[in-house]
């Protein structure tokens, strides 16, 4: 298998040559081979295909391309793995053996002690390439790449011709450097090779033509004179300088322009590995990105100063001052450059191109090390990169630099929380650290480990030593004072924000501050479209994540791209909010939250039905575009949406949006139901509950005492149960809610059946299930009909429980509910084991057990469990029994179930004891014990089928 992509792109595998469908797969293979073994971007791969206005089907078009190129491969016998699918785009795998670039860098990696070992090793790398890189291939991304790599051959050819001189070899090459000069007339640094080659053939006249083509050609074509270095040459030849038969033309003296390293550099030690990684490769370009006071400045100058021995000729540093009031122009930037490689006055070219061409050449055959600092866009650095093997370029920007070819980028983030307290503590003193640990930590916490805002509260106190910590912690508690305190001198973190917030479009300024009203969480990034009431937001999304105000964090469970705000890039942004009108601020808040409650109905719907959902209120819904691709998985969205859905409760409840509260913690009932999360729905309804009963929202709070209700059952808190549906009732009564009424009064039907008081729950079960026919509502007529024969199957009526079962599964499979009919089958199983039928009971139980794992549903699993533990011991086959109990309890003892966990216990000590095991009984009956203890119940209570 041989790929190349020095000449015309090459594919051969066995033998034959790959077929390629077209210019679209040969784009696609040229891109991967380019990259081989990094992971190609999808955005790349459109930019290669499509040079510009890529359509909407771009995506699949690519992908589309890969899998033609797949096959094409595989007809031809390569590996299924050879490209593979990664996080955003692919990956080609290839060895140097196999791809001809690879092998032409392994011969320029390698060292040699010996001069004609690298001379050697040079001849091998140039002699793969076939002609022009990729000069096949029409696009105009890839003719960067093309012309970086053609750059690299020139470079070599350079580099070996030069040691071929130094060995002594200059017969060999003048042929060679003729042409080369010939190709490259304005290059000095051959035209002083060809020179020194001729002389010491003895052809000192030509050597003098090469010197005088050179100088006419300079004055002619760009007004200039040659450069010191090729005068000072054309003098020693002139007088035949004997040194001349030994030694090259006397080099510049190293640059050395690195800025002061930061004396208390803490931390970093991934970053600064990853940077001296990429500085070990060929011609490797580092772009570090980060927010404002993120230390950028301060990670590259460190690792520049740690790499000076790479580079031996020298560092350039450059501050490009992007974020500045006057960003530096890159012909200023070069000329500066030029005069730092002793090329001054006249010799300076005029036009930025002659100055970039001048810049490269002069860095062809030197190992330098370039920074440039505070970049703004790659426009104002391509004109710096120098193109040369043996240099590397470390850039700092707030800003990402995808359009420069062959850059890495580094993300930077805020320190860890053990390198913020080494930073603080080595500024601050141990000894005040140590004493007050706690402000400390709360110091910390409100600069969010931010290095610029660490070093201006570490500043101030190192200023102020007699202040005790705690006296800067309350100053800068306060987030609305925060800002005003992180400042000191000509630091301040309000002002290093600014900066980064007046290259930004007012759109996304006004982005940034709508988006700091959401508060602390991680979001999705469709919210800034209902925010600035568009369809879709994501250009602008992108310059806020471009411009590193707004940090992508991760990708969530189900494929959605999660962002966030510093803490203090979030106060920032509060305060930018404050500057729009009030109406304006709450118009986009109530789009958000009604975007929310969309989504959040439209995934609850897709979840196994639950009696608990409530009817709409009148709170606004926002449809979103894709909510099918968004909701395929709805607990998955869920899952990812925990915390957010719990935040736009609260956002909703600080705005003084009432029925968007309590619509919002209601939509989320059936999903907390189904994953047994309690804390979570206990939460939302509290908060959402005080301004339901604050706003005289009847309905929103007979909604939210029925939920919080039924998760009292669900922890045996009986009494507050009773409590909370008490109240529900009457709050339906007064509102004519029947359905309401209805569950409400079934709900305390379970809570009489738990306790012991059978005629009491057949009553209220008789009265809600009268209400639920009147009303025509199925869904719960069937649940009622269930509970019916539950309560008959208590009080011995066997075959009255057989036939309030059987009307309640005939129901629930007319309805199409599956889960219903699960808990129907897991309860008419008791049924069939009292009547001495255990085949019959698992049978039930083995089709509920099914239904509930297919839809997650662990809470059921665990009742349907402790059924099938029931009927094994029933049978004393106890190796049957006791995985089914083991596992139940621990689901029970996840969900704090107490009650259902102390029977799985009290069954297992049974059948312990049943078997001899009298240690393993007892310890079994006592953990069950002391969980009946711990409700106030007694273990001779009958449990609840």
């Amino acid at each position: 298998m041989r790929f190349g992509v020095l000449g015309p792109l090459h594919a051969q595998i066995s033998g034959r040559e790959v077929r390629l469908d077209g210019p679209r797969q040969a784009k696609v293979l040229a891109a991967l081979l380019i990259d081989a073994n990094a992971v190609v971007a999808m955005e790349r791969l459109v930019g290669v295909m499509w040079d510009r206005d890529a359509p909407a089907t771009a995506i699949r078009q690519v992908q589309d391309a890969v899998s033609g190129l797949r096959r094409n491969l595989a007809a031809c016998g390569a590996p299924t793995t050879l490209i593979s699918t990664e996080r955003g785009g692919y990956r080609i795998h290839l060895t140097p053996d196999q791809l001809d670039l690879l092998e032409f860098e392994q011969w320029l990696a390698e060292q040699h002690a010996a001069p004609t070992e690298t001379v050697t090793a040079l001849r091998c790398a140039l002699a793969l390439w076939r002609g022009s890189a990729l000069v096949d291939i029409p696009s105009q991304a890839l003719e960067i790449d093309a012309a970086r790599l053609n750059e690299k051959r020139v470079a070599t050819q350079k580099q070996c011709l030069s040691a071929e001189l130094e060995l002594g070899r200059h017969r060999e090459v003048v042929d060679e450097l003729t042409a080369l000069q010939r190709e490259q007339p304005f290059d000095e640094h051959v035209a002083e090779q060809l020179m020194i080659a001729l002389y010491r053939c003895r052809r000192q006249g030509e050597a003098l033509q090469v010197y005088e083509r050179v100088r006419r050609t300079l004055a002619e074509e760009l007004g200039v004179d040659p450069t010191p270095p090729i005068q000072a040459l054309h003098q020693r030849i002139l007088a035949a300088d004997p040194s001349l038969t030994a030694t090259d033309p006397v080099m510049a003296m190293p640059v050395r322009q690195l800025p002061l390293d930061v004396p208390d550099f803490v931390g970093r030690a991934d970053a600064l590995a990853e940077v001296a990684g990429l500085l070990d490769g060929p011609a490797p370009v580092a772009v570090i990105v980060g927010g404002p006071g993120v230390g950028k400045s301060s990670l590259v100058t460190h690792a520049a100063r740690r790499a000076r021995a790479a580079f031996p000729d020298g560092q350039l540093y450059l501050n490009l001052a992007a974020t500045s009031d006057e960003p530096r122009d890159p012909a200023l930037m070069l000329a500066e450059a030029l005069r730092a490689l002793s090329i001054a006055g006249s010799a300076i070219p005029n036009s930025l191109s002659e100055r970039a061409a001048l810049y490269r050449s002069l860095l062809a055959d030197r190992r330098m090390l370039v920074v440039l600092d505070d970049a703004g866009h790659a426009d104002q650095v391509r004109p710096l990169l120098p193109g040369a093997d043996g240099c590397a370029v470390l850039i700092t920007s707030r800003t990402l630099l995808t359009q420069l070819p062959g850059t890495r980028h580094i993300d930077l983030d805020v320190l860890s929380p053990a390198e913020a307290r080494e930073l603080f503590t080595g500024i601050v003193g141990r000894e005040r650290v140590e004493r007050e640990p706690t402000e400390a930590d709360a110091i910390l916490d409100c600069c969010g480990n931010l290095p610029l805002a660490i070093r201006i509260a570490s500043a101030k106190l190192a200023g102020r030593p007699a202040w005790p910590l705690r006296v800067l912690r309350e100053r800068i508690e306060d987030e609305s004072r925060r800002l005003a305190e992180l400042r000191i001198g000509d630091l301040s973190v309000r002002a290093s924000v600014e900066l980064s917030l007046r290259l930004l479009p007012p759109e996304a300024v006004r982005a940034l501050g709508l988006l700091g009203l959401l508060g602390a969480y991680t979001l999705p990034g469709w919210v800034v479209g209902p925010l600035l009431d568009r369809p879709d937001a994501d250009e602008v999304l992108d310059t806020l994540v471009d411009a590193s105000l707004v940090r992508l964090t991760a990708t969530d469970a189900i494929g959605q791209p999660r962002y966030r705000l510093h803490d203090l890039i979030r106060t920032c942004a509060v305060e930018v909010a404050a500057q729009l009108p009030e109406t304006e601020r709450r118009e986009a808040i109530t789009r958000v939250l009604a975007a929310w409650l969309d989504l959040a109905e439209h995934a609850t719907a897709r979840l196994p039905a639950g009696l608990l959902i409530a009817a709409p209120g009148s709170a606004p819904r926002r449809p979103l575009p894709g909510v099918s691709r968004l909701l395929a998985d709805p607990v998955g969205w869920f899952d990812a949406e925990r915390d957010t859905l719990l935040g736009a409760v609260k956002l909703a409840v600080d705005w003084g949006q009432d029925e968007l509260a309590w619509e919002l913690a209601a939509s989320a009932v059936t999903y907390y139901d189904q994953r047994c999360l309690y804390e979570d729905w206990q939460h939302g309804h509290r908060i959402a509950l005080d301004a339901a009963e604050a706003a005289g929202n009847v309905r929103g709070a007979s909604v939210l005492l029925r939920g919080l209700g039924q998760l009292h059952i669900y922890r045996d808190e009986f009494e507050d149960a009773t409590r909370d549906l008490e109240s529900s009732i009457g709050l339906c009564h007064r509102r004519g809610d029947k359905r309401g009424e209805a569950l409400s009064v079934a709900m305390l039907g379970t809570v009489s059946r738990v306790q012991g008081r059978y005629e009491e729950a057949v009553d209220r079960v008789e009265q809600a299930l009268a209400i639920a026919v009147a009303e025509g509502d199925r869904h719960l007529e069937a649940q009622l009909c269930c509970s019916m024969a539950v309560m008959r199957l208590v009080q011995g009526d066997l075959d009255e429980a057989e036939t309030w079962f059987d009307g309640a599964l005939r129901q629930a499979r007319a309805l199409g509910d599956a889960h219903r009919v699960a808990v129907v089958l897991r309860r008419f199983s008791r049924l069939h084991d009292r009547r001495g039928d255990p085949d019959a009971a698992l049978s039930c139980l083995g089709q509920a057990l099914t239904t509930f794992e297919e839809l997650a549903d662990e809470r059921c699993a665990a009742y349907t469990l402790l059924e099938v533990g029931r009927v094994h011991a029933g049978q004393h086959y106890r190796d049957r029994a006791v995985p089914a109990l083991e596992r139940a309890a621990d689901l029970f003892h996840r969900h704090g179930d107490r009650h259902d966990e102390a029977e799985c216990w009290q069954l297992l000590g049974d059948l312990a004891a049943a078997a001899g095991l009298d240690d393993l009984a007892l310890d079994h009956r006592r953990r069950a014990q002391r969980l009946w203890q711990t409700i106030g119940d007694v273990p001779s209570r009958p449990s609840s089928p």
